[in-house]
């Protein structure tokens, strides 16, 4: 076997079986990775700078074909069901055997990172790619080791990521020839019949997932940080639409990471070392941080091109709505080095209510801190989809759901004792509509939500009075600096009284019957934060 880059003494694939790979390259450089792919037609360099490739069939995660192998370490543990699906041991093995066989001969890439920016919980990935793009992207994503750590690692964790290889459902024991499989016990993922390079990054969220929760009190959370000129940090919470990337991209506060953070009890940490953004409708007026962070070194997903030039086009779809791009949070100015921060001050849940329902700002008790983190709410709005022609709601527990190893409930305790130990506040902020649903309403100003959020950062709403919204029981304050006061109270936004009630009434139902799969686990302070739907007359 030849080897080509920098690696630890010790360092060797015949630990993990790849005995006879033709060539292994270890730790490149980004401009090594980026002609590798340009020589092998696997990407073109755009006039940014990016490398622009195609992940291939798949353009996105997908989640059916997301496995964690059961054995003694997993079996108890793991929340077993639709998102948690389970893998036979022997399967395992077997399949591995044949991803070793179909690298016989292969090159391979191989990329010495880590996660989590916090020494106290490091994890050293050792990750093996079949293409050198899929290895930019782990340097682009995970922490990157100096030259001296390069010399001196060794890997808690190994990914096999071969794009080429395709399971065979009869023969392997999965759902179709694409999977992503995590097991516990031997520290392995392995990631086979698609190229989309965010299987990477999460495959390894859904193990610090387990790990961090379970072995070592530290909770685990899919969200923004930054911290202000005060020392004090912020973390943000929401799911996709809901303004997190933005509302947490302050040019007064320094952003900790844009997506995946541990709580310990030292602070907050970044998990990562990159960012990877959507970049559809992408506009240097709108998100100027990450246009100005596409340049040489980032990797750009499924993007068309204007024609006739290597300038991407944000605006075509024609591959997938999903179009990315990965680069180092050094890309991006105004940033924590190093990616960490003290305990919390604020927490704020972020929600496009696309119902009119939910107040623009509310301060939570634990009991509704817990309820609302468990329960992960936002809307699609009537258009985003075919045959939606209304508001759907859309729950997904934690902020993160596809990604929860463990009882969602385990990380919504967590959350409700750390917000007590550090008096932690937690506000609702609802990014959705006012005056009415969508189609009727319109969507909260951001210049409102930005002001509401810097006023709850700067203390601003501690001494103002509030009141109890009617249903769902969270404290709304009557007044805010910036903001005028007749949008604080939904209700008081709708022309027709009696159908904000009757939509408050629906949604609140929907809340009580999505919670119904946790009621088991959940402690009698999350259930009595549960909204209260009015009886009809």
């Amino acid at each position: 076997m030849n080897n080509y880059g920098k690696k630890a003494a010790n360092a060797s694939l015949e630990s993990i079986g790849l005995n006879n790979i033709a060539n292994a390259y270890w730790n490149l450089t980004p401009a090594e990775l980026v002609e590798d792919a340009i020589i092998n037609g696997q990407g073109v360099l755009t006039d940014t700078g990016a490398l622009a490739i195609q992940t291939g069939e798949f353009t996105g995660r997908s989640p059916q074909d997301r496995f964690i192998v059961e054995d003694d370490k997993t079996r108890d543990a793991v929340w077993w069901g639709k998102i948690n699906i389970k893998f036979d041991a022997d399967k395992f093995d077997a399949l591995y055997n044949r991803m070793k066989a179909y690298l016989t001969n292969s090159d391979v890439y191989v990329r010495d990172a880590y996660a989590c920016a916090d020494d106290a919980h490091r994890l050293n990935i050792r990750v093996v790619t079949e293409f050198s793009w899929s290895n930019q992207f782990a340097s682009n994503m995970f922490l990157r080791p100096t030259e001296q750590e390069v010399m001196n690692f060794n890997p808690d964790w190994h990914i096999v990521c071969a794009p080429g290889f395709m399971a065979d459902p009869e023969i392997d024991g999965t759902r179709q020839h694409n999977f992503a499989i995590l097991n516990f016990t031997k520290k392995m993922i392995l990631i086979g019949g698609t190229g989309y390079t965010g299987e990477i990054k999460k495959g390894i969220f859904s193990v610090l997932n387990f790990i961090l929760p379970h072995e070592k009190n530290v909770l685990s959370m899919h969200c923004s940080a930054n911290v202000g000129a005060a020392g004090d940090t912020a973390v943000f919470f929401g799911l996709s639409g809901t303004g997190k990337t933005t509302l947490s991209s302050d040019p007064n506060r320094r952003l900790i990471g844009d997506d995946e953070h541990g709580w310990s009890d030292t602070g907050v940490f970044n998990f990562e070392g990159g960012c990877y953004a959507k970049t559809i409708d992408l506009s240097q007026e709108k998100e100027p941080q990450i246009w100005d962070a596409i340049k040489f070194g980032a990797i750009l997903e499924n993007i068309g091109f204007v024609e006739g030039t290597s300038t991407p086009d944000y605006t075509d779809s024609s591959i997938t709505q999903n179009t990315r791009v990965s680069y180092p949070i050094e890309h991006i100015d105004n940033i924590m080095v190093p990616s960490r921060g003290d305990q919390p001050k604020n927490i704020f849940f972020l929600t496009a209510d696309a119902f009119g329902v939910l107040p623009p700002i509310s301060k939570l008790t634990p009991g509704q801190a817990m309820y609302h983190f468990i329960s992960g709410y936002t809307a699609k709005v009537a258009g985003t989809e075919m045959g939606v022609t209304e508001p759907q709601t859309t729950f997904s527990a934690c902020f993160g759901a596809a990604f929860l190893p463990l009882h969602p409930t385990v990380y919504g305790e967590m959350l409700g004792k750390k917000m007590k130990d550090n008096n932690v506040r937690v506000w609702l902020i609802n990014t959705g509509w006012s005056g009415g649903s969508f189609g009727v309403g319109s969507r909260i100003s951001l210049k409102y939500t930005r002001a509401m959020i810097t006023a709850a950062l700067e203390g601003k709403l501690d001494n103002v009075d509030y009141t109890t919204h009617e249903i769902f029981g969270l404290a709304m304050p009557n007044e805010c600096e910036g903001v005028p006061s007749d949008i604080l109270n939904p209700k008081n936004t709708w022309a027709d009284k009696a159908s904000y009630d009757a939509k408050a009434n629906a949604l609140a139902n929907e809340f009580v019957k999505n919670f119904e799969k946790f009621e088991s686990g959940a402690n009698d302070e999350i259930l009595a934060a549960a909204p209260k739907a009015k009886a009809e007359a």
